[in-house]
């Protein structure tokens, strides 16, 4: 039986009054997306599908090369394994709903079945009018109102242009779902929906108006406060957490960002399309027989740029990390979970390995000299003179990758990029990743840095050979000192390449001199 739409143009809905005057003394500040908010929200019940379309949640035929971006909302991720689990919840309940599948098609536990009912609330946003997400706001015909009566007749009005199942918003999505998006999800399998004859309402706790960074702490208080998911989790699924001041006051560091550093090195060493697959100290050891740099360098390295906030204290927002801090006109948070962030870096390290290799510098002869290697032992890459086995020259490559690509985000379609975790193993969603990264505009632009990357001279100063000029410039990169040495270096030799490459890195030493 298809679903009346007018019947659901009008909702009844009940206003919820929570303020109390000392909230009024809280910080208030649109420009860190932190307006003050109404002093109520509103619960009503809406159809699970109705509710997907006006959140933008539903299957998309996607055409090559275009991406998902309005499936999530803003700032949302998915992961398709919790929206199936839930799904079989729904239709059979539990414990049917976790018995393998030979077990579910003997017959034999059919007396399993129970409800599956979903009576917590899914708690959203109505956006208004006046708000932008990453640059668009709702069309005038799909915004969702209110109409109040006396306090006491409440309706919610849907769009004027909603008069069917296959509505599409004409800009952005009315509604941004902060809580309950797998379960929304849910309802994408088609054989579900002909199971509940198209109507399975859901309870809704609605907020009009809330700001995005009052979604995150909303999101934290739900989901994490009460250790019911894991804070890294917490930060792949709403990454605006990321970036926030009261929880970085509050938690410090070691939720997000040290133990993502390690997790991204952890994954840098284990998988095995890395260029750094087995080639990461990770236990700290003394007397390798190949020389190796530490999982702490790593992880200091990865916090100083693609998971650091802001660069220094009291300085322009110049320098920020891919994966930990605002970037762009629209000042959003980097939405890539933990595998992205992986595949990215590996992506990395191979485009510039693969140009090291396939290049005969005089800098990388002189390393190979009366050598035999391949790709995955080049003594310019890994060998004991070369400064990208090395912390500082680890250090130098992290700093231009993150810094050139922080500058320009707003050219490419990074923000856009949504992979679906289709597998609980982390080594199949990286490759996967990888992939995806391979087959995209920013690839060519990464593989264009890495070039000119490749022909600089990564000889250590310990290199035999070097003049002693060279030597002496090799001496600066040592220490803590070092590392801003290289960085300038590594930008001054990329500043006289041609086109975007040299454009771009004139103007990231102009900055980081400045």
């Amino acid at each position: 039986m298809p679903l009346d739409i007018e019947k659901y143009k009008e909702i009844q809905a009940l206003r919820v009054n929570q303020w109390l005057e000392e909230w009024e003394k809280c910080n208030y500040s649109p420009d860190n997306h932190t307006r003050q908010p109404e002093k109520h929200f509103y619960i009503f019940t809406m159809p699970a599908i109705i509710l997907k379309r006006l959140s933008g949640i539903y299957r998309r035929k996607l055409i090559s090369g275009e991406r998902r971006i309005n499936d999530l909302g803003i700032q949302r991720k998915h992961e398709p394994i919790r929206s199936i689990e839930i799904g079989e919840y729904i239709r059979y309940g539990y414990p049917y709903s976790d018995l393998g599948s030979i077990k579910q098609r003997s017959g034999q536990f059919e007396d399993l079945k129970k409800p599956g009912w979903l009576p917590t609330s899914i708690v959203l946003n109505i956006i208004p009018e006046k708000d932008i997400r990453r640059g668009k706001s709702v069309h005038k015909d799909d915004l969702i109102k209110i109409r109040e009566k006396n306090n006491s007749e409440i309706k919610i009005i849907l769009p004027k242009s909603f008069t069917s199942i296959d509505w599409d918003s004409k800009q952005l999505p009315p509604i941004e779902i902060i809580d309950g998006q797998h379960r929304l999800w849910a309802f994408e399998d088609d054989k579900l929906i002909n199971d509940i004859d198209g109507v399975y309402d859901l309870p809704i706790v609605a907020f009009f108006g809330l700001d995005i960074s009052w979604q995150a702490y909303l999101f934290w208080t739900i989901n994490i406060r009460p250790k019911r998911i894991n804070a890294s989790l917490a930060f792949d699924l709403f990454p605006l957490l990321r970036t926030e001041d009261w929880f970085e006051r509050f938690h410090g560091h070691s939720i997000y960002r040290e133990v993502r550093a390690q997790e991204l090195t952890e994954h840098l060493w284990s998988h095995p399309d890395s260029p750094w697959y087995n080639h990461i100290n990770m236990l700290g050891e003394s007397g390798l027989d190949k020389p190796m740099v530490s999982q702490s360098a790593w992880v200091r390295s990865l916090l100083a740029t693609f998971i650091k906030n802001w660069e220094g204290k009291g300085r322009s927002k110049k320098f920020g990390g891919l994966f930990g801090a605002q970037a762009g006109s629209d000042d959003e948070v980097l939405s890539w979970d933990r595998n992205q962030q992986v595949a990215f870096i590996i992506s990395v390290g191979k485009s510039l390995r693969k140009f090291i290799f396939h290049n005969e510098y005089t800098w990388s002869k002189n390393l190979r000299k009366d050598m035999k290697f391949e790709i995955n032992n080049d003594p310019a890459f890994y060998g004991p003179y070369s400064l990208l086995n090395t912390d500082q020259g680890i250090r130098g490559l992290l700093y231009i990758t993150n810094d050139y690509f922080y500058k320009i985000i707003t050219q490419l379609d990074l923000f856009e990029w949504s992979i679906d975790a289709n597998s609980n193993n982390d080594e199949e969603n990286i490759s996967e990743a990888i992939n995806d990264i391979n087959n995209s505009e920013s690839f060519k632009i990464l593989e264009s840095l890495s070039e000119g990357l490749s022909s600089f001279d990564w000889r250590s100063s310990a290199a035999p050979g070097l003049e002693p000029e060279e030597e002496l410039i090799k001496k600066t990169f040592r220490g803590s000192g070092g590392y801003r040495e290289i960085r300038i270096c590594l930008l001054k030799h990329l500043a006289v390449c041609k086109g975007d490459i040299g454009k771009n890195s004139k103007a990231l030493l102009d900055d980081l001199e400045s």
